[in-house]
């Protein structure tokens, strides 16, 4: 009996290995199909979760019900992150967050689905649920938080990131929709109410600032829009204490380890202090050694307030702004529809002209960067065209004019739109010029390339040129058009307009000799914050369409960008040799 035993376990063990062995022999798949992926069955399990939970009118009134749900689909990403199932896991982790909202009332649940939604964008950006994450930030925005301006941008970046997606005609909807409301009066009403109402007090995040003998730029960075006020104290020298610009922030509050007292360097400011001034004001205060003047104004996306102090002779700062008040008379009109052109520039020699001013410094600023990409077509970023392009420029300038040319970011770093030009004032440019790429949402077939100037605008078109390159709606475009008037200097103006006319115009020329369909858009005046407080002659150049594919092809090429690049250097030596005639005639 033993010996019968031992046979048939051998017989068993043997039969055993013969199956494992022409197991092993069979294709992979063939053994996938009859075993289910782990991360199939665990999305299986969420998905179960999140159905029972939907079919239970008692365990939906729950939090941890929810949680449990999501974190279900959180296992499955995170274990399984290159799997079929881990977008779909983000994405409906998002979906989730926004169920659970409608029970919460939360705005936490609404950042947490944006995030679930931002990864699937960054994350899986070719899969198919890309553009749906994409329209659902824009939805949240738009029906939960209604914050228009934002949803405006946010569906915007469907038809720009995904012009080819499912979800385009709805963004497209969503977008005209947004544009009526945008400029409705009554609605811009009801959501200023709301901001007066909101109990919570805003809070201010950081003070920056940047400095030269002769110009400072403060910048105070708020988690939200504020009303604000400014006030001019003068010094009492027998008590030791300074003159002091005050400016106080309405419904805000400062954190408890905020750096209440900031060192400015330089001749004309001390510090800026912060602190809560009673219980729903914060006043930031700034200690003044000398001053002959200042500007405030705000920005926004996110909103910041700017103070631009400067020195020099007081007499000289009262005439500037008698003259801006009757320059703000002239100026004032609404945008118009269909394309006007700036006007050409008086002939008649402006200040700089007169006093023969030589242009020794000059700053290129390549716009966007880092985390701001700016126009998209697939892969193809705005960023990276003009970081190459202002490298090219700066290598022609330096070695036909032999000047000293600075670039606002050198990589692909973000900068603040307020930090670029305070980087041309705090290094004394002479010219600053802005490069970037166009786009229009509405038609690829839109081609061309434009120079832009710093005023009102005057067509509708650079409004919404502006509203891009702002990262901001056409209502606060509209909001910033009633504040330029105390910023724009009649000089700077008549400087900058002839140096866009001498760019666009010597762009143009240069690219027609080795290009056909070279199409000139024009010069033209717009509000960019990106130029706003520059202290030289400062001009932005859109410098073709994104969404053209002829134009797209081209900026993709070194030997067009190379081209370009000597158009612009060729308008900025002619923009100086006019000043050297004007001064020498």
């Amino acid at each position: 009996m033993g010996i019968r035993y031992v046979n048939r376990r051998l017989r068993i063990l043997s039969t055993a290995l013969f199956l494992v062995f022409v197991l092993s022999l069979l294709p992979h798949n063939s053994i996938a199909k009859r075993n289910p992926s782990r991360s199939s069955l665990l999305m299986k399990q969420a998905d179960s979760c999140q159905r029972d939970l939907y079919r239970s009118k008692k365990r939906i009134k729950y939090r941890h019900n929810w949680l449990r749900c999501i974190k279900k689909y959180e296992v499955v990403q995170k274990s399984y992150p290159h799997s079929p199932e881990a977008p779909w896991a983000l994405y409906k982790a998002g979906k989730m967050y926004i169920g659970l909202y409608k029970y919460s009332g939360r705005d936490s649940d609404l950042d947490r689905s944006i995030e679930y939604f931002r990864r699937v964008t960054k994350e899986y950006k070719n899969h198919r649920l890309a553009d749906d994450a994409q329209f659902w930030i824009g939805e949240i925005y738009y029906k939960y938080k209604r914050d228009y301006s934002r949803a405006y941008l946010e569906f915007l970046k469907v038809d720009l990131k995904f012009p080819h997606g499912d979800m385009r005609m709805k963004a497209q909807q969503r977008l005209d929709n947004l544009a009526r409301i945008l400029s409705t009066k009554s609605i811009q009403s009801e959501k200023q109410k709301l901001r007066n109402t909101n109990s919570r007090p805003v809070l201010v995040k950081d003070i920056r600032h940047w400095s030269t003998a002769n110009y400072t730029r403060v910048v105070i960075d708020l988690e939200a829009p504020v009303k604000y006020s400014s006030h001019m104290l003068k010094g009492i020298p027998s008590k030791n204490i300074p003159p002091r610009l005050y400016i106080d922030l309405k419904s805000a509050h400062v954190s408890a380890d905020f750096k209440e007292s900031i060192p400015i360097k330089g001749s004309l400011l001390k510090r800026a202090r912060a602190a809560q001034y009673d219980e729903n004001t914060v006043r930031v205060v700034l200690d003044i050694n000398s001053i002959s003047g200042y500007k405030i104004f705000h920005l926004y996306n996110p909103f910041r307030i700017v103070t631009d102090v400067h020195g020099g002779n007081k007499k000289t700062v009262k005439k500037t702004e008698k003259r801006l008040k009757a320059h703000a008379k002239r100026s004032k009109r609404k945008p118009k529809r269909g394309i006007k052109k700036a006007g050409s520039p008086n002939l008649k020699l402006s200040l700089a002209r007169q006093l023969g001013l030589n242009v020794k410094t000059i700053v290129l600023d390549p716009g966007h960067g880092g985390k701001a990409p700016g126009c998209i077509f697939g892969k193809i970023r705005e960023k990276d065209i003009v970081l190459k392009l202002s490298k090219l420029v700066a290598k022609k300038l330096k070695k036909r004019l032999g000047c000293k040319v600075l670039l606002t970011r050198k990589t692909d770093r973000f900068l603040s739109l307020e930090q670029r030009t305070a980087f041309a004032n705090v290094n004394k440019a002479d010219l600053f010029i802005s490069l970037h790429v166009n786009s229009y949402k509405k038609s690829h077939k839109v081609y061309g390339i434009e120079t832009y100037f710093l005023n009102m605008a005057t067509d509708e078109r650079a409004v919404l040129v502006a509203a891009r390159e702002n990262a901001t709606s056409m209502k606060n475009i509209s909001d910033l058009e009633s504040i330029l008037n105390d910023l724009l200097l009649n000089t700077k103006i008549a400087e900058s307009n002839k140096l866009a006319h001498e760019l666009q115009h010597s762009i143009i020329k240069t690219l027609k000799r080795r290009y056909s369909r070279v199409r000139s858009l024009g010069v033209k005046q717009a509000p960019f914050y990106v130029l706003i407080g520059a202290e030289m002659p400062a001009v932005l150049i859109e410098t073709g369409f994104i969404t053209n594919p002829t134009e797209r092809r081209r900026l993709l090429s070194t030997r067009y960008l190379d081209t370009l690049a000597e158009g612009i250097t060729a308008g900025i030596e002619s923009y100086i040799r006019s000043i050297e005639k004007g001064y020498g005639g």
